[in-house]
């Protein structure tokens, strides 16, 4: 990192503080003042198209209302220069944003997006800037995304209040996620004084307590420029950005004396045990369900140093199997698993480290504390090897180095990194550059007395500790209910005839805006005629030697080297293919060369930034019912490792060890652990797999290996393991299914940079080409599968993910072009507003899964059930029995394009480029495809519609809790307990 002595161009409003080159991100980092307000402005420089812009509050609740994560919501719903109704979700279908969105966090609330198209920046930065600064904050907007009371009747006051509101049946879902009434009752201990006590997604106990004044209060001393960060990412000059900022916002503004930070939480005077119970709705036992877990607050994370030390300690304890403290709660009868909640949180102004057990029961928490206090006491007393803390430095460099960019955008993750520096007014540019620090760190290790020190200070020695250990209660949710129930009662008949008639009179008022259709050329748009004229094509190379073909792509990966081995997947038995995730899961996470799985794990460290196996299966272009599939083995590293490398992924396939039983029962229970946990977060992904279950091959391979079918069978096969001879035939099993993989033929896909692929590759494919080839053997085929699905699943919920498929075609059908483009066409004009403004659904839309060959409707955390049902039905209706724009039609069309050329990091373009041509996905048929989604009109809409979407082939799937179980007779489905 280095400073520059030129200054960069600067805004006449704005004064410039410093810029900061970053090498080895390629970056400049500059930094800027607003003079009238103070606002900054945080500028990364870089020569990249996708330019990104996020403006940040702090805010800082002091209590669990929910008041920023409400106002996030309400501020996008219209503002003083843009005064329609839902101004966010109308520019997300009049954009070709490559990402947009709004985040609540503990301490500040974010508005970022990101495009590849100048117009279409300066649209979404003008919406962006107004919605933050000059948000009207309608009441009924408030009543629609936070709470309200109505009539159960909307216009029957003789029937039951109820509540409703997007936000409230969010956080519903959101904390019947164990893990998250996990780390939000673990913060409430750990920090009892500040605003981290508090949750500040909102409880839905204390929600309806949250007034539209309190809200509005909120608004106006936390949205202002004196407290706002402003950070953009890309080629468009700062000073461009600062001149929409002063033009758009801070012209209007002065400067605001109050300052809004987090104080240090007061340390604990001792250790501290609190046991609470957690919602358990599950039909099974509640035995073995107890979660363990200890915090401890560490340092400030805006140290950097003090960060990276934390983060060291961190990773030495838990970074991997090897690892002696993940190594303990791995093999420990006290528990099933880890804790999801195991490691280092530094997004906070303190850091927390945490560590712990699920699957375990409260008279365990004295022996599961004296085993973590013993781990962390040995390494305390003895340390730890030189190589290992070695290990640790390498993998730090290695995520400094890589350039992301395949969920988020790469300049929004790096936007993110600095952001928690910035808001507590610590200095966010060190945090981008790590290489000073971790040369420091390098010299700390030299000291073998350093990690010892480290881990009695930040942890043994210190008092301010929770041990936390929650229960299941089965009866928790009921008492819950009948405690709201309660207070709605108490409302009612508080409530004389004036406030009933008000109640029913906002009730109507809010479903009228609802249905009110806004003038959307109020918002700014792009249109067809911006749309990218074609798809670029990568470059690449093939070679051969022995038999062995190399594809080998040249892209910007600043110093990393990617490969991966693909072999065809073999014809499978039954019983085989339900293995395949569990082996592709447990192979790298064992020994290989005559190692254990310890001495493996350590090498993985050093050697490599991840190492991962997988199968990648899908349906021919034009018959979904046939099937191509491919195992995949996956790694990155530092080019100078490139070698070693490739000899770890050799001996992964040459010689794993599946003798390891022990191992494999742990890596079986910790996957059932996982599973289990995820419900509650993709609940309307299994509810879709579900549902489309009958449509195809894959579609029943996806629900019955990954889908609720797939966590159901996992269950099973976990108490089924706990016989050594049981255990013993499965790890049989999957070195059976290891030698059929390992017979088939190879290819192989190398990427690097321009310094290094040549050398690479060179010697990548000299490596593999000298082993033995694979014989080959029968193609993976499953049978055809065409048939309906009725079900519905409980779950530990308590909101309901809905889903309804219908079967179409593959993507090579002249058909799936207007299917996906239908898809974004039903979200927009209809579903939106029916599930989640009117319904309270955190979100509903549709869309066509060529893969599988289904058109699919679902909901998320969603307060109703059978009425979304029948609103996915009245969406066909509304298509069919109404008029519609050449308008409407072209925003489904951006938005499909919008996520198609949505760009990804250099090494993920070029494996996707590559899968994509290996299963017939070329950039030709791309191109062609591409062409048909924008050709694509209003009567071929109507047309498929008709065609596909009839009633009679609908498939349902449903996830809900226990209390909804008497729903599935009524609604003619089957009911499955998870």
């Amino acid at each position: 990192m280095s400073q520059s002595s030129n200054s960069p161009a600067t805004h006449p409003a704005f004064d410039a503080v410093r810029e900061v080159e970053i090498d080895s991100l390629n970056l400049r980092v500059q930094e800027f003042r607003h003079r009238a307000t103070g606002a900054v402005h945080y500028h990364l420089a870089a020569d990249n198209s996708e330019n990104v812009f996020l403006v940040a509050l702090r805010t800082v609740p002091m209590d669990s209302t929910g008041v920023a994560h409400i106002l996030e919501h309400t501020a996008l719903c219209g503002s003083e220069r843009y005064p329609v109704r839902d101004p966010f979700f109308m520019m997300l279908r009049r954009s070709l944003n490559t990402f947009m969105n709004a985040f609540t966090s503990s301490d500040w609330t974010a508005y970022p997006f990101a495009s590849q198209n100048r117009k279409d920046f300066n649209n979404l930065l003008d919406v962006y800037l107004d919605a933050v600064f000059f948000s009207k904050l309608d009441e009924l907007d408030f009543a629609q995304e936070g709470h309200r009371v109505e009539f159960e009747e909307a216009g029957d006051s003789n029937s039951p209040l109820v509540y409703k509101g997007v936000v409230f049946n969010e956080m519903k879902g959101a904390m019947s996620s164990v893990s998250s009434t996990l780390w939000q009752t673990l913060s409430e201990h750990l920090f009892p004084t500040t605003t981290y006590h508090y949750n500040s997604g909102g409880d839905p106990e204390h929600i309806p307590d949250l007034s539209y004044d309190q809200l509005r209060a909120f608004y106006k001393s936390h949205y202002h420029p004196s407290n706002a960060i402003f950070m953009t990412f890309g080629d468009i000059p700062a000073n461009e950005h600062q001149a929409a900022f002063e033009q758009r916002a801070l012209s209007r503004f002065d400067r605001q004396d109050l300052r809004i930070e987090v104080p240090p939480e007061a340390p604990l005077p001792a250790p501290l045990r609190v046991q609470k119970p957690y919602a358990f709705d599950d039909s099974g036992p509640s035995d073995n369900k107890t979660h363990i877990v200890l915090g401890w607050i560490l340092g400030e994370s805006t140290d950097l140093l003090q960060m990276l030390r934390a983060q060291l300690l961190a990773s030495v304890l838990l970074d991997n199997s090897a690892s002696p403290l993940m190594q303990a709660l791995e093999t420990t009868e006290l528990g099933q698993a880890p804790s999801p909640l195991c490691g280092l949180e530094d997004s906070m102004r303190q850091m927390v480290f945490c560590c712990g057990l699920e699957g375990s029961e409260a008279e365990h928490a004295d022996a599961v504390e004296a085993l973590v206090l013993e781990v962390i006491g040995k390494l305390a007393d003895e340390g730890i090897a030189r190589e290992r803390l070695e290990a640790v430095l390498h993998q730090l460099e290695l995520h400094q180095r890589e350039i992301s960019g395949d969920s988020y955008p790469y300049g929004l993750q790096l936007i993110l990194q600095a952001l928690g520096c910035a808001t507590h007014y610590a200095d966010p540019i060190g945090v981008l550059d790590l290489e000073p620090v971790i040369a420091q760190l390098r010299d700390d290790i030299a000291d073998p007395d350093f990690i010892k020190g480290l881990a009695r200070r930040l942890l043994l020695d210190n008092p301010h500790r929770v041990t936390l250990v929650m229960h299941p209660d089965k009866a928790l949710s009921a008492r819950r209910a009948e405690a709201e129930a309660a207070r709605l009662a108490q409302i009612k008949a508080g409530l004389d005839e004036g406030e009933a008639e008000r109640i029913i009179q906002r009730a109507a008022a809010l479903e009228q805006r609802q249905l009110q259709v806004d003038d959307p050329d109020v918002l700014p748009r792009v249109e067809r005629s911006d749309i990218p004229a074609s798809l670029p094509e990568l470059d690449y190379n093939e070679a051969e030697s022995n038999g062995l073909r190399q594809t080998r792509y040249t892209q910007g990966t600043n110093g990393l080297v990617y490969q991966q081995v693909i072999s065809p997947l073999p014809a499978l038995a039954d019983e085989q293919l339900q293995l395949l995730p569990l082996y592709t899961n447990i192979l790298t996470e064992l020994g290989v060369g005559g190692e254990d799985y310890l001495a493996t794990q350590q090498r993985h460290s050093a050697t490599v930034g991840s190492l991962n196996a997988f199968t990648s299966i899908r349906g021919r272009v034009d018959d979904e019912q046939q099937l191509d599939g491919n195992f995949v083995l996956s790694s990155k590293a530092l080019a100078r490792n490139a070698a070693a490398q490739t000899q770890l992924m050799q001996d992964t396939l040459a010689s794993p060890g599946f003798g390891e039983h022990n191992r494999i029962r742990e890596l079986i229970s910790q996957q059932r652990a996982r599973r289990e946990q995820a419900v509650t977060g993709n609940g309307h992904g299994l509810a879709m797999a579900a549902a489309c279950a009958g449509m195809s091959p894959l579609a029943a391979m996806n629900h019955r290996l990954s889908g609720l079918a797939g966590i159901k069978s996992l269950r099973e096969l976990d108490a089924s393991l706990k016989a050594p001879e049981a255990l013993a035939a499965f790890a049989g099993q999957l070195a059976d299914v290891h030698a059929r993989i390992t017979a088939m033929p190879r290819q192989l896909l190398n990427i690097a940079d321009e310094p290094h692929i040549e050398a690479f590759a060179s010697t990548s494919l000299a490596a593999w080409s000298a082993l033995p080839a694979g014989s080959g053997g029968e193609p993976f085929q499953l049978p055809p599968r065409r048939e309906a699905v009725k079900q519905l699943w409980i779950a530990n919920t308590q909101v309901n993910f809905c889903a309804q498929a219908f079967p179409t075609v593959p993507v090579g059908h002249p058909d799936a072009a207007p299917l996906i483009v239908l898809g974004g066409f039903l979200r927009n004009g209809f579903l939106h507003r029916a599930i989640r403004e009117k319904g309270g659904a955190y979100g509903g839309g549709a869309a066509q899964d060529s893969g599988v060959a289904a058109f699919r409707f679902y909901s998320y955390r969603d307060p109703r059930l059978a009425g979304t049902l029948e609103d996915f039905d009245a969406s066909v209706r509304w298509l069919l029995d109404t008029q519609h724009d050449e308008r409407a039609l072209e925003e489904a069309i951006l938005g499909v394009i919008g996520s198609m050329d949505k760009p990804s990091s250099p090494a993920g373009e070029a494996k996707q480029h590559f899968h994509n041509r290996l299963f017939g996905r070329d950039h030709a048929q791309r191109v062609a495809f591409r062409q048909r989604i924008l050709d694509v009109r209003l009567e071929d809409l109507r047309r498929v519609a008709e065609s596909y979407l009839q009633p009679e082939k609908a498939s349902i799937a449903v996830i809900t809790g226990a209390s909804q179980a008497d729903v599935a007779e009524r609604l003619g489905l089957e009911s499955l307990t998870l």
